[in-house]
């Protein structure tokens, strides 16, 4: 039965979306069977970063209110959404795949609420930045309080992904260093991604980073990222500039 993570954020533009398609690519590439749901029904943007919006017919909203079969709605490669038809949802998607990744939209209200209920893991991604961070902090309450294991006694696993990390302003204490980060939230590090054109290059021909440019830095950092949530240990690396590169020479603990 399939593992369900949301990957969510108290703050847009973090670069959520583009994790969840990174993920999501990167696990499938190791051979799991992986199934990706945008939970954003009002600015849907998943499907241009993973290069399907002209193969969508139906969406989660049709699957949930009953017009169209989840078959129908899946894809290979205003709020309509109810607690009990993402249950139903949920549930199918659990017998067919290894991974169901939800993109939770941005924020604390109903629809991120709805995304990270039935999560078994959750990835908060992060800017080093401190609204960035408060807001992470708020999101991991909800996690601890508002979900289905927290109903149950249990805890939602959680792990943080920081990105849009820049070494060279993180040296001229323009954004917080990771150990600030990690200090403030309390949460594992699952990766650290670099700011990187090729992430906005692979956004605009619509592909996931680890496709479209897998020898970057930042789909390295995917990569290992992945390997992490499949219960690999492997030391996460930590981006530093060196004669105006980035270069990798640092490693801390996962």
């Amino acid at each position: 039965m399939a593992k369900v993570l949301v990957v969510t954020s108290g703050k847009g533009g973090v670069g959520k979306t583009t994790s969840t398609a990174a993920l999501g690519a990167a696990l499938a590439q190791s051979g799991q069977n992986v199934v990706v749901v945008d939970f954003d029904v009002g600015l849907r943007n998943l499907d241009l970063v993973m290069g399907a919006e002209r193969r969508v017919v139906f969406d989660l909203i049709n699957v949930v209110q009953g017009d169209a079969r989840l078959s129908q709605a899946l894809i290979r490669d205003k709020d309509a959404l109810t607690s009990e038809g993402v249950a139903r949802v949920m549930d199918e998607l659990r017998e067919k795949f290894d991974w169901v990744i939800c993109d939770s939209p941005a924020g604390i209200e109903r629809g991120a609420q709805l995304a990270m209920y039935h999560a078994d893991m959750a990835v908060i991604v992060t800017n080093p930045e401190v609204s960035s961070v408060r807001d992470s902090d708020r999101i991991i309450g909800l996690l601890d309080s508002k979900t289905q294991k927290a109903e149950q006694g249990e805890k939602v696993e959680k792990h943080l992904l920081l990105t849009r990390y820049d070494p060279a302003r993180a040296a001229r204490k323009e954004m917080l260093s990771v150990e600030d980060v990690l200090e403030i939230l309390s949460i594992p590090l699952l990766g650290i991604v670099p700011e990187s054109e090729d992430v906005l290059k692979s956004s605009n021909v619509g592909a996931p980073v680890t496709l479209a440019a897998p020898t970057s830095l930042p789909a390295r950092a995917y990569f290992e990222a992945a390997r992490r949530l499949s219960g690999e240990k492997l030391e996460v690396s930590v981006p530093v500039e060196k004669r105006g590169f980035f270069d990798w020479l640092f490693k801390r603990d996962a």
